[in-house]
Order: C-alpha cells, then sequence, then structure tokens
C-alpha cells in the first residue's frame, strides 16, 4: 500500500481508477485502484457483471425448476429460471419475462419482485433481481445457447422445498433466496 499525502476527511473510501485486465464474453476483470479513509491506496480485482434476473415460477402447489449444466461448476445445477441483463435499457421485470419464457416456456401478468441482492460482493459488481410469476400461461420456449438447449425442466411441490435446501438438493444462491423469499411471500 502506498501512502497518499491527503486522507478523506469524511472518513469514507474513495474509487481512485480502474484498469482493464480482461474482457470476456460475460463479464471483465478490472484492477481497481481506491483511496482508504486513512489516504492509503489499495488496489482490489473486480469481476464486473451486468447483472441477472431470476423467476421464481409457480404453477399450482409446484415450481417449475431447470436443470442445467454449468461450466464453473462443471456439473448440473438445479435452479429457478434465470439470465443476464444483456439487453441494454431493458428494465429488470421485462428480462425477467424473457428468460420465464425462453427456458420454461411461460409468460404472465403477474410478477412481483420478491429481492434484489449482490451475489458475491467481495469480488463482482453483479446485482441480481429475483420475482415471483403466477397464473402462468404456457408459450413455446426459446432455449438460447448449448446449455439451455440441453436442460431439463422439473418440478417441486412447494411443501418440499425447505427440505430440498437442507439436505443440498438446491444449492444454488439465488435460487434458494428466491425460493425461501416465494415462501414467504405466499405464506407457507
Amino acid at each position: 500500500m502506498n501512502k497518499s499525502s491527503v486522507a478523506k476527511p469524511n472518513g469514507e473510501f474513495s474509487f481512485v481508477a480502474e484498469t482493464q485486465i480482461h474482457q470476456g464474453h460475460v463479464i471483465s476483470v478490472v484492477d481497481g485502484e481506491f483511496l482508504t479513509p486513512e489516504g492509503d491506496t489499495i488496489r482490489r480485482d473486480i469481476v464486473r457483471h451486468p447483472g441477472a434476473v431470476a423467476v421464481v415460477p409457480i404453477e399450482g402447489d409446484d415450481v417449475v425448476l431447470v436443470r442445467q449444466y454449468r461450466a464453473a461448476a462443471d456439473r448440473e445445477i438445479l435452479e429457478i429460471p434465470a439470465g443476464k441483463r444483456d439487453v441494454e435499457g431493458e428494465p429488470p421485470e421485462v428480462a425477467a419475462l424473457r428468460e420465464l419464457e425462453e427456458e420454461v416456456g411461460f409468460t404472465t401478468d403477474h410478477l412481483v419482485e420478491l429481492s434484489r441482492f449482490f451475489n458475491s460482493v467481495g469480488f463482482s459488481d453483479e446485482y441480481s433481481y429475483v420475482y415471483l410469476a403466477t397464473d402462468l400461461v404456457p408459450v413455446a420456449a426459446n432455449p438460447q445457447g448449448p446449455e439451455e438447449s440441453h436442460m431439463t425442466i422439473e418440478r417441486l411441490h412447494l411443501d418440499e422445498i425447505e427440505k430440498a435446501v437442507a439436505d443440498g438438493r438446491i444449492e444454488d444462491s439465488k435460487t434458494i433466496i428466491g425460493l425461501l423469499a416465494a415462501l414467504r411471500h405466499l405464506g407457507r
């Protein structure tokens, strides 16, 4: 760490600059420079991400889930439908409806925001929105990419959600957050 000549009088950290290290298909990695409240310069690796949406689709007493291959884990994961906010200017609720249609072949006029959160704020700026979708209307699914083309759709009874989280069948964070928030919202 290098000592800066001027400490921040308000006791806050401040952004100085960032340098892009890598630009990938979805994310970029930057080297960020910041000043501490004491005036020290610190550097942090940061993953920049466009953000994401996820949807908890409820049909009757079941939640509609997808099981798809996730390269980072090198295996299939059981999840709620989700995707990147990769359409410039698209509101998160519109992106959520797009993902609901693409992945599980449903749409709805009943979308309720359940939660917003940083996925892993220690190193990434990815910010997610999770919605509850009820009164589902079937439409043609439109899978995007090889993972979605090979994923399967599974249903889980609402009474099984807490057990599936506890026993590790569901281990994806957005899915856990979304499902537990949905149970609370539904009064179950």
